[in-house]
């Protein structure tokens, strides 16, 4: 087998490699050993270092080294044999390693509960001390890399890096919420927790960062918590709590069956809700379900309570359902298809608009504002009338009703139904509408 007359290597892998066993172990007292910047050879022989080389180029003598005396007997001078095992040490440091550490579960400082946390960074790191590394960490094998290493003391370097995350939240009574802040803090405590974990393999630890602590989502329980704080947190912007939250998707769920179910199920699941929301006091039912004088809201286009349409930005619209009224008498609650409230007694008089009940002096509506039957003239004769079409007040004489135009029947001054409000033939002597008696 042929002497070798040059050792050289020059890294050309893609991934980092941190030592390199030069193949051949044939060489002799002529060989030349050439070092890189940031390299460093060690020569091994029968077990035992030889010699160290930093960058340059060494002829392997002995000279160089007066070990080959002791191992092998060889003189001064002359191309003299012997066996050994070349090592070069890539001295340079990568600084962009990542790591990261999940399931780690702390008793977190702001929300006094645990919580599911998991971190990840950069550190860097330098072979210091060239034969520890290889005695500790290398071993026998022929190359080794950037994964190498990191496979090799992930173990032990996870729990030291969760170690110090936990005791360092749990001294300084920093939470999750306020950790953003002190992110280089915990990464200096951290670096100094690490160091003499690397220096006992020959390595010194160079950077070490901390660049986020978040909730680990790899478990369904961390997932639970996570939707948790995102709930909160939107809550907190919108200024409502999670007892309203719960309130408002229930009547959603009622609502949308209002509308998409079919015979009395649907009513039935609404005005359920619509007790809910206006039981709860002075809690979210009792300001979002009571406006103006404990009459409910009712949103254009879904038709009155008192089963009547009204004309809204599309035309005439035309009624879709039943709904609960406020009494404008006692504020007790009666369903919009009953004429008189089943509690004091006292007729139902519904906002053309609305439906919601006012009394028979009102001017306007008191939830919704629309104009009203005028009041009676002090003669007791009314002096105004509604359209026959829509219910809109319209003066008397009018031919065509200034909300729908629809065209109207013409009645004198004085034949105006007193209980509705419809417009009567001065012939006919019942009301064409509810039959009351003129």
């Amino acid at each position: 087998m042929a002497l070798i007359d040059c050792a050289v290597w020059k890294p050309e892998s893609s991934e980092f490699v941190l030592a390199y066993r030069y193949p051949e172990t044939n060489l002799s007292t002529y060989t030349q050993l050439i070092v890189y910047e940031s390299q460093e050879a060690l020569l091994f022989s029968k077990g035992q270092l030889m010699g160290k080389f930093g960058p340059g180029k060494h002829t392997l003598d002995t000279e160089n080294l007066p070990l080959l005396r002791t191992l092998f007997g060889i003189p001064f001078g002359g191309k003299n044999p012997f066996t050994a095992e070349i090592w070069i040490v890539n001295k340079l440091y990568p600084a962009n390693l990542s790591w990261d550490v999940t399931n780690m579960t702390i008793h977190d400082a702001d929300y006094q509960t645990m919580l599911p946390l998991q971190a990840l960074g950069q550190y860097g790191l330098l072979v210091s001390e060239s034969e520890k590394f290889m005695l500790k960490m290398v071993g026998t094998k022929e190359i080794f890399t950037e994964s190498d290493m990191l496979s090799q003391a992930y173990g032990e370097f996870s729990v030291k890096v969760k170690s110090a995350i936990i005791q360092f939240m749990a001294n300084q009574q920093v939470g999750f919420k306020r950790i953003s802040a002190h992110l280089d803090s915990l990464s200096q405590y951290i670096k100094q927790t690490l160091q003499p974990f690397w220096e006992e393999y020959g390595l010194t630890l160079t950077k070490f960062y901390v660049t986020d602590i978040t909730i680990d989502t790899s478990t369904p329980e961390g997932r639970k918590v996570s939707e948790a704080l995102a709930s909160q947190a939107s809550m907190s912007i919108t200024g409502h709590s999670w007892q309203q939250e719960q309130m408002f998707g229930v009547a959603n769920n009622a609502v949308d069956q209002m509308g998409g179910a079919a015979g009395g199920n649907g009513l039935l699941a609404g005005i359920m809700a619509m007790n809910m929301m206006g039981g709860f006091g002075n809690g979210v039912g009792s300001g979002m379900m009571q406006p103006h004088n404990g009459q409910p809201t009712f949103a254009p286009g879904q038709g009155d309570a008192a089963g009547q349409g009204h004309m809204g930005a599309g035309g005439y619209q035309q009624p879709q359902a039943v709904r609960e009224v406020y009494c404008a008498n006692c504020s007790k609650k009666h369903l919009s298809t009953e004429h008189f409230c089943p509690h004091c007694g006292n007729e139902y008089n519904p906002c053309p608009r609305c439906g919601s009940d006012n009394l028979k002096t009102a001017k306007r509506c008191v939830s919704c504002g629309t104009p009203l039957q005028q009041a009676q003239a002090s003669t007791g004769t009314p002096i105004g009338g509604k359209c026959s079409s829509c219910g809109t007040p319209i003066q008397p004489g009018m031919a065509f009703c200034p909300n729908c135009g629809a065209k109207q029947q013409q009645v004198s001054v004085g034949n105006v139904c007193p209980r509705c409000g419809a417009a009567v033939p001065i012939t006919s002597h019942f009301c064409p509408k509810c039959g009351n008696k003129i």
